[in-house]
């Protein structure tokens, strides 16, 4: 499955620092994804999943390798959406670009900058944003209004579905808060209030700092670790933006060892069955299926692997009509 995230908002809101930072992750990710195609706006990042490294392991403790398979974690593509304009229903801007992308992603990311920067305008429009910065309305001080700011590019969105036809206004919606570094730490009364100023549910927001994702992208997994654990907090917001993507989406992951060769991870819907599941590892599959071996993924850590769980009956075989749990491990059986 494609899981594609549309980074939207108006300029100067944070949009290309964030974006930035995911280039920056998917330098790694290249090498075990020879066969990627990148373009320029698009950024392939993985999903952060713990239970591959363990997968690994046990495959290369049970196939007696000499060293682990290669690890191929599930990925979200990032659309890096030119900046909308107040008018980019009517092509003000790069608007019509900007329509268009945002009708293929799967969701959007909505950035709203919640923080005052004397270095960073607050862009209210083309004509003002030409003015110097005395005779801007904000000064040229970087002053903020997330409200007026959230509204404009939904306004935009519900106007381009009148005019053009479309329901891009109703696609899935995540609000990125683009905090500043000395607020992160309040990400859960920063969210309520501004569920509140904004009319949304707070679980439609995720709080970050597109800063402090910067510069965690130019760190060794182990310094990303330290730093997070001296900011107190568990996973980046990138990591975060990715993990509510797949709930706003109602998505899972289903993992595979593929014979020791490598261990991988799958996205499918939640309410998919085998058949489905087995047509996102190849086509061929889902015409050729015979049933689905499945293990649950906390009896494979502690049996060992394939083996020992046959062997203790933690395996089962299931058909087409299966529905697939997240983190279950599947190995199809597939005809000639």
């Amino acid at each position: 499955m494609n899981l594609s995230v549309g980074i939207v908002g108006l300029p100067n809101v944070g949009k290309s620092t964030l974006f930035n930072a995911l280039l920056k992750r998917q330098q790694a990710l290249v090498a075990n994804y020879p066969f990627a195609t990148i373009e320029p706006n698009i950024g392939i990042v993985p999903v952060p999943d713990d239970r591959l490294a363990q997968l690994a392991q046990i495959t290369q403790n049970e196939h007696k390798m000499d060293s682990l398979p290669p690890i191929k974690p599930a990925t979200v593509n990032f659309v890096d959406i030119a900046g909308l304009v107040k008018g980019a229903n009517q092509g003000a801007g790069l608007g019509n670009k900007f329509l268009s992308h945002i009708r293929e992603v799967s969701v959007i990311a909505h950035v709203i900058r919640t923080f005052e920067d004397p270095d960073v305008i607050r862009y209210q429009d083309e004509k003002e944003a030409r003015l110097p910065a005395p005779e801007r309305s904000d000064g040229g001080q970087g002053s903020v209004d997330p409200l007026n700011d959230y509204k404009v590019v939904r306004i935009e969105l519900e106007l381009a579905d009148l005019e053009k036809g479309g329901e891009i206004s109703k696609k899935p919606e995540i609000v990125v808060l683009n905090v500043s570094e000395e607020t992160l730490n309040q990400a859960e009364q920063i969210s309520q209030n501004y569920a509140d100023l904004l009319g949304i549910s707070s679980q439609k927001l995720v709080v970050i700092s597109a800063k402090i994702e910067a510069e965690l992208a130019s760190l060794s997994d182990t310094e990303q670790k330290e730093y997070l654990k001296d900011l107190g907090l568990e996973f980046s917001g990138l990591e975060r933006l990715i993990q509510k993507a797949y709930q706003t989406l109602g998505l899972i992951s289903f993992l595979t060892t593929t014979g020791g060769k490598e261990v991988r991870a799958w996205t499918v819907r939640k309410g998919s069955t085998a058949l489905e599941a087995a047509g996102e590892v190849h086509t061929d599959f889902m015409k050729k299926f015979i049933k689905a071996e499945v293990v649950q993924f906390s009896d494979f850590v502690e049996f060992g692997g394939w083996k020992n769980c046959r062997e203790q009956g933690k395996t089962r075989l299931e058909g087409r009509d299966y529905i697939v749990s997240d983190g279950d491990v599947i190995e199809f059986k597939i005809g000639t």
